[in-house]
């Protein structure tokens, strides 16, 4: 099966994401509504899939993500850049400083035990990403200039706001006119 695929050559990435990276807090052993400390992740469902294919494959990888300019959304690209995936594409939106303008996602989630699933707690709220419009990334740049030979979206995104609509649609346009290859769940 042929699936036609850019040159590897003729692309900075072998694939990239679309769509929201959130700050996950986990409480470990414990219940989210009795922990008094958490660890810190990145996450996301659009963001584990680029940052799954690098790890498992050594693909070469970015995200094009939204993120408020403040110190939560730097603690979030530098656990991306730990993660191995490029960091390049993120837009910095400009912040208040205390959230009206812009914020980052946060997602608690607390492990199962036996019969009992995990249980989340997301706060999207207001999110940089959510309110990203298509003029924020330069998608002719990142899928014809640079190239990248796959580009990884899906419905979580979509569903964020009509912007993330436009956006993902503005994305696949440009992806499709470059000869990337989409992918979309």
């Amino acid at each position: 099966m042929d699936l036609k695929l850019r040159p590897v050559m003729d692309c900075k990435y072998d694939a990239v994401s679309l769509g929201e990276v959130m700050l996950r807090l986990d409480p470990g052993e414990g219940r989210i509504r009795c922990a008094r400390s958490f660890k810190v992740w990145e996450g996301g469902g659009e963001y584990n899939v680029i940052r799954g294919l690098h790890k498992c494959f050594g693909m070469n990888t970015a995200v094009i993500t939204s993120f408020a300019d403040n110190e939560v959304g730097k603690l979030m690209r530098d656990l991306i850049e730990q993660g191995g995936v490029d960091t390049s594409l993120i837009y910095w939106k400009p912040t208040d400083g205390i959230g009206r303008a812009c914020r980052n996602g946060i997602n608690f989630t607390e492990r199962g035990f036996g019969l009992r699933g995990a249980i989340g707690c997301s706060d999207r709220a207001n999110t940089a990403i959510s309110q990203a419009k298509p003029t924020d990334f330069n998608f002719d740049y990142i899928f014809g200039k640079i190239g990248a030979r796959w580009l990884h979206t899906g419905g979580i995104y979509a569903a964020l706001s009509e912007q993330s609509c436009d956006t993902i649609i503005e994305a696949i346009k440009s992806a499709k006119k470059n000869g990337t290859i989409i992918y979309a769940y």
